[in-house]
């Protein structure tokens, strides 16, 4: 536990030295949160969503998008630039096991992600009235249950990218589709039959639909469950399946 403290912080100061890194992974979701409240058009109410206001179903929405750019944008593309440089192979003759940066990548990406969460959620209740969720409980799970999806989906890129700049190609071709689908350019309840069946089947459809069904006091549904940790169980295990260190 001490190694994995220490090693986090380290982790995390060498993170804060990016500047574009830090844009993207931290800043660029309530950015845009703002931008698409300022219009005013996105605080009325629509019929179109049951009478929801658009900015009030983007919420959930960015809160899903800024979990892909941490796994896509800076998790995977860590590992393989580790690996590339030798890094991983050097922790081999610590007695800091390679093991160990993994599990402090991953916890730094827990804990920004979450902040960054609480940041969209507050400038979403604070600047456009939008209710906090009425499940805090099923939020959590199915934030929670999202961030591992697309966590292991970033790992198992990290996995078999053989660079750095590859593994942020990967990231990129794979960040569209999946925030596509979580509803970024046409809500979830604006796409047709078929594009919303597809949606149900991606870790973050899937996450999008329990956040907001957890933001309007429900609890995520048993397919949206078993999707996210269907994602968890199949990319986790091909990450550690084909994970090389060196």
């Amino acid at each position: 536990m001490p190694a994995l403290t220490r090693l986090t912080a380290v982790e995390t100061k060498l993170f804060f030295r990016e500047p574009i890194l830090v844009f993207f992974v931290l800043a660029f979701s309530p950015i845009l949160l703002v931008i698409i409240g300022a219009i005013p058009a996105m605080r009325e109410p629509s019929e179109d969503l049951g009478g929801a206001s658009a900015i009030s179903v983007y919420v959930p929405i960015i809160v899903a998008m800024s979990l892909a750019l941490y796994a896509l944008s800076s998790l995977s593309q860590l590992f393989a630039t580790y690996r590339e440089k030798g890094i991983l192979r050097r922790m081999r003759t610590t007695p800091v096991k390679p093991g160990v940066l993994l599990g402090a990548q991953l916890l730094m990406s827990i804990v920004l992600s979450v902040a960054t969460m609480l940041v969209v959620l507050a400038i979403a209740r604070l600047a456009f009235d939008v209710s906090l969720p009425r499940n805090t409980p099923a939020y959590l799970i199915g934030y929670l249950l999202a961030a591992l999806s697309v966590f292991a989906i970033g790992l198992l890129i990290g996995s078999f990218a053989p660079t750095g700049k590859s593994a942020g190609a990967i990231g990129t071709l794979s960040f569209f589709p999946l925030v596509f689908f979580a509803g970024l350019w046409v809500p979830r309840a604006e796409m047709n039959d078929v594009l919303r069946a597809i949606s149900d089947l991606t870790p973050l459809g899937a996450g999008v639909q329990s956040l907001q069904d957890a933001a309007a006091g429900h609890w995520p549904q048993p397919l949206q469950v078993a999707v996210m940790l269907g994602w968890t169980i199949v990319a986790g295990g091909l990450a550690a399946r084909y994970f090389r260190w060196e």
